[in-house]
């Protein structure tokens, strides 16, 4: 039960992300000036091309639907080898990046007083932390 509803949460996390996502890749603008990481002066560090933010959406769709998968609230079949190495990959993609590059990113960065980098103290390397401990609560509950 409770991986169930572990695994909901995440679903809900990981398509919500994407719809962030998809929003941007249409031309959307709301947030995204806190969402790309900047240099002491504002300016934005990269440019971040249309065809990576779909990427992203995808991938992040995709994480989703594999957590509605685990839920058990949907019987769409997943070939073996996503499934024998999701469980450990999705959640080590976030602890990852929760600690960061060190100049920029995660909770271990140089740079801390853009906007960027105070959005990503308070919201998000601490989700990607969450969806990391999530990930692997699933795991090893899910033996």
């Amino acid at each position: 039960m409770i991986v169930t509803i572990l695994s909901i949460i995440l679903c809900l996390i990981f398509f919500v992300l994407s719809a962030f996502h998809f929003y941007w890749f249409f031309g959307g603008t709301w947030g995204l000036d806190k969402v790309i990481p900047t240099k002491i002066d504002e300016e934005k560090n990269i440019s971040i091309p249309k065809f990576a933010t779909l990427i992203v959406a995808l991938g992040l769709a995709l994480f989703g639907m594999i957590y509605l998968v685990k839920s058990g609230l949907t019987t769409v079949e997943i070939p073996n080898w996503i499934t024998k190495y999701d469980s450990w990959f999705i959640p080590t993609i976030f602890i990852l990046r929760a600690i960061g590059e060190f100049d920029y990113v995660g909770f271990f960065k140089k740079i801390k007083n853009t906007d960027f980098a105070k959005a990503d103290s308070k919201i998000f390397a601490p989700l990607c932390l969450f969806i990391g401990v999530v990930g692997f609560l699933i795991h090893f509950l899910d033996k």
